[in-house]
C-alpha cells in the first residue's frame, strides 16, 4: 500500500513539474510567439485585401474609445488571429522603413493586434486630417514600430483599393500623451501617424502633407506589398 502511495506521488510530482515546465517556456517565450502571431495577423490581413472587403468593413462601426486601447499581448494577438474579427479597409506604407501594414477601422483590440486604426468615426482617406493610431513593438517591423526610424521628406502611401495617396513627412516629434488636438480634422489634407515613444511615457507624432492623388493600379500598389 506505501509502494502504491509513492507510485502515485511520483506520478503527480512529474505531472506537476511537466506543467511547471510548460509554463515555464510559455513565459520566455511569450514576447516571441506574441510577435510572431501580430506579424502574421499583420501580412495575412494584407494578403486577403480587396475591394468588396474595404467596402464591407467601412459599413461597420468602429471602436473610438481611446481609454479602451489595451497594451497588446498574446491573448489578444490570439484571438483577432483565431476570430478574425479585424476590418481592414486600407493599406499603409512607408518604403524608406520597409513598413507595410493593414489600416484598421477603429481602436479595437483586433483592430490594433493587426495594423493602424482609424482614431476618428468621420475620416475620410485623402481629405482633411486622416489620423492613424498603432503599437509600438520593440521587435523591428511589426505594427507601428519602424515609425521611430522615419525621417522629414520620405513618403507615406495610403490606398483604399481606388486610390493611392502620397504624402511628405514634414513634421515628426515627440508629444504628450494629452495632444489630442492631433487627431482633429484640418483644412489641409494631412496624415497623422501616432505611436508610443519612451516606454509609453509620451507618443510619436508624424504628419505628412498629401502631395499626390493616383487611381490605384497593380504597378502603383505594389508598394503595399499585398501579395
Amino acid at each position: 500500500m506505501a509502494k502504491k502511495k509513492t507510485n502515485i506521488s511520483r506520478i503527480i510530482l512529474r505531472v506537476l513539474a511537466i506543467i511547471l515546465l510548460i509554463v515555464g517556456v510559455a513565459l520566455i517565450f511569450n514576447k516571441q510567439i506574441s510577435n510572431q502571431m501580430i506579424r502574421h495577423n499583420q501580412q495575412s490581413t494584407l494578403n486577403g485585401l480587396n475591394k468588396s472587403k474595404v467596402t464591407e468593413n467601412l459599413r461597420k462601426k468602429g471602436m473610438y474609445d481611446f481609454s479602451k486601447v489595451k497594451s497588446l499581448g498574446i491573448a489578444q494577438a490570439t484571438r483577432s488571429q483565431v476570430k478574425k474579427t479585424s476590418g481592414a479597409i486600407g493599406a499603409l506604407a512607408i518604403p524608406d522603413v520597409n513598413m507595410s501594414l493593414p489600416i484598421m477601422l477603429g481602436m479595437s483590440d483586433d483592430a490594433m493586434s493587426t495594423g493602424g486604426g482609424t482614431m476618428r468615426a468621420d475620416q475620410v482617406m485623402g481629405k482633411g486630417n486622416y489620423p492613424l493610431a498603432g503599437h509600438y513593438m520593440t521587435a523591428k517591423g511589426i505594427l507601428f514600430s519602424p515609425l521611430e526610424d522615419v525621417k522629414r521628406g520620405e513618403l507615406i502611401y495610403l490606398t483604399n483599393l481606388n486610390k493611392v495617396y502620397v504624402y511628405r513627412i514634414y513634421m515628426k516629434k515627440v508629444v504628450d500623451p494629452t495632444a489630442v488636438w492631433l487627431v482633429d480634422n484640418t483644412k489641409k489634407n494631412i496624415v497623422t501617424l501616432i505611436t508610443c515613444a519612451d516606454g509609453g511615457k509620451n507618443r510619436w507624432a508624424i504628419r505628412g502633407n498629401l502631395i499626390k492623388t493616383e487611381k490605384a493600379t497593380d504597378d502603383n500598389l505594389k508598394v503595399f506589398k499585398l501579395k
